[in-house]
């Protein structure tokens, strides 16, 4: 199935093409159990690759392993783990403490990196039966499912104290300035992406393999980037030397830079280029543009066949529409002052009094709840910055994490993992 940034394929684990999806830790003898993860409830732990990882096109170096059955791809540590950019074999309320031989495994070889939920139990439905399952990320951006022992329907798992997700999801991150608080700032957290698969597929010795498609992150140069046809509109951004689709985890640099209108304004010179420059060939063509895309400032002229010149032509055609509508602001300007002037004057006309019957202090008090209506944003702190604020905006669910006393994160530098507060409680608004 094409899901756009990825391509899947599910498997049987006893077929011939899918038997090799499933990666037998135990004797390879090399896996490490995470004792931390392996015996407590709601964990994250942050984990160095040996190798890039290339997730919707950007290289990862860190990945972080959670209890609840799925991976965070996010750089920075929140509360609100579950809302986006994570890759879920199997995303659920699983605890492993609650069975000693429950185990969180992960296994990093150097090309590859196996992460294996191993007789894990549901906290909310312990009675369903054990859980074993895989999550494999590969050097070259394979991402593979393997699913050992599934019990139940995971449309029959509940989604009250946690969501229920397969599939993977991304996002970008803007910083936002509060201007009545110079030392405020706010992330918002926006999911451009989501890849969800059919959990009526999930089941025993099931596999599903993912394989990414080519992105516009990976072009490095103008010519490469603009003549690419893989699905995306790829812009050059010649500031940054960068080529993108404007959706990616880049986004603010893109916007910040100004390659948004950089890549709106070569499009508009490209066509125009095009129509006009019909007797170039194409390689010449091709050199043309990414020269127009790498100095906007310096752009050739090119007369047509009668000698006329359409640029200045055009150019004239502007400035007579500026100075047009120079004139006509200063006319309403003008007729504003000439009517206050003589309804100061005259405060018994007819036009002073509409306007003092309408003036701001008789107009009705308009009531707007913020918030009303679509609660589908959460606001919580990122770890370690006390004078930050995220918001996650997600389309279809919205995950908040309350504690009846105070939800906080402590962190063991020791350890490297992310420690919650026990009496933290989960409130799931989840459409899947």
């Amino acid at each position: 199935m094409d899901h756009i940034y990825y391509i899947s394929k599910i498997y049987t684990l006893t077929g011939a093409a899918g038997r090799h999806l499933w990666i037998n830790i135990e004797q390879m003898d090399k896996g490490k159990v995470h004792g931390v993860l392996s015996n407590t409830h709601r964990q994250a732990l942050r984990l160095n690759l040996s190798f890039e990882f290339p997730y919707y096109g950007h290289l990862l170096r860190e990945i972080t392993v959670t209890t609840g059955g799925f991976l965070y791809t996010g750089d920075v540590i929140h509360k609100m783990l579950t809302a986006t950019q994570y890759i879920a074999p199997l995303m659920a309320n699983f605890d492993p403490s609650i069975s000693s031989n429950s185990t969180v495994i992960y296994f990093d070889n150097g090309t590859a990196l196996v992460v294996q939920w191993d007789h894990v139990y549901l906290q909310d439905s312990s009675h369903l039966g054990s859980f074993t399952f895989q999550a494999t990320l590969h050097r070259d951006g394979r991402i593979t499912f393997a699913y050992k022992e599934i019990p139940v329907h995971i449309s029959e798992i509940s989604t009250v104290n946690h969501p229920v997700k397969v599939g993977l999801s991304d996002a970008f991150v803007v910083l936002h300035k509060i201007h009545q608080i110079p030392d405020i700032r706010r992330r918002t957290i926006y999911e451009y992406h989501r890849v969800e698969l059919l959990k009526s597929k999930i089941s025993n010795c099931t596999a599903v393999e993912m394989l990414p498609l080519p992105t516009c992150l990976q072009f490095s140069s103008c010519e490469s980037c603009v003549t690419a046809h893989i699905g995306f509109n790829c812009s050059w951004c010649s500031r940054l030397q960068r080529c993108s689709s404007g959706f990616d985890r880049n986004r603010q640099d893109w916007v910040d830079s100004g390659c948004l209108d950089e890549s709106e304004n070569t499009d508009i010179k490209l066509k125009a280029e095009v129509k006009r420059a019909s007797y170039y060939d194409s390689m010449n063509l091709l050199l043309f543009c990414c020269f127009l895309l790498a100095d906007d400032t310096n752009i050739a002229l090119h007369l047509t066949e009668d000698g006329c010149d359409p640029d200045k032509q055009s150019e004239e055609q502007l400035q007579t529409s500026l100075l047009v509508g120079i004139l006509v602001t200063v006319f309403l300007m003008v007729t504003a002052i000439l009517v206050t002037v003589y309804m100061y004057h005259h405060p018994t006309s007819s036009a002073s009094l509409f306007f003092i019957e309408r003036r701001p202090t008789n107009w009705p008090a308009m009531k707007f709840r913020r918030g009303s209506g679509h609660p589908a944003y959460a606001e919580v702190e990122a770890m370690g910055r006390d004078k930050e604020g995220f918001i996650v905006i997600e389309p279809k669910d919205s995950f908040i994490i309350s504690d009846r006393r105070e939800s906080a994160f402590t962190t063991d530098q020791r350890d490297g993992f992310i420690v919650p507060d026990q009496t933290e409680r989960f409130l799931v608004v989840d459409h899947c």
